[in-house]
């Protein structure tokens, strides 16, 4: 089990800087305009080189990722929350909180912004840890391609 059964996962998180809000098909049209507006600094955010997304990715197969991570969500399986500013009037990027098999780590976790908000990546990487450390059962976190190089991730 990635959480323990009682453990009651945030919905949302509000502060001064940002909300989460689970990432679900309501979404797709203001996630789908972010992930393809930064679609080439996204290729580095899961793997050193990824291909997600792909230059000509479509709507339909991002909203069927979005309705992944729903179902994820729901089951405890994983946990991937949209990004938005704290008036909630702008979509600034996701958090994804996932199962790990890398030894010493009890999940894995990546984050982004969308390009135009790049500035706020470096406050959005502490908000999370923060959140993390203080709100989930999570002792040892691990962050691919931010806090462990990727060539010693793989």
């Amino acid at each position: 089990m990635f959480v323990p059964g009682d453990f009651k996962v945030p919905a949302h998180l509000s502060n001064e800087k940002f909300n989460f809000e689970v990432l679900e098909p309501s979404l797709s049209d203001l996630d789908y305009e972010a992930v393809m507006s930064s679609k080439d600094r996204l290729r580095q955010v899961f793997a050193k080189n990824d291909e997600w997304p792909k230059a000509d990715m479509s709507y339909e197969l991002n909203k069927n990722d979005l309705i992944m991570h729903e179902n994820e969500f729901k089951a405890k399986e994983a946990f991937a929350y949209a990004v938005f500013n704290a008036q909630k009037d702008n979509y600034i990027g996701c958090v994804y909180i996932n199962p790990t098999e890398y030894p010493g780590h009890d999940c894995e976790v990546y984050l982004w912004v969308k390009d135009s908000e790049i500035e706020k990546d470096k406050v959005l990487f502490q908000c999370v840890d923060e959140w993390l450390k203080k709100e989930w059962s999570f002792q040892q976190i691990a962050y691919p391609g931010r806090t462990i190089a990727w060539d010693d991730w793989s």
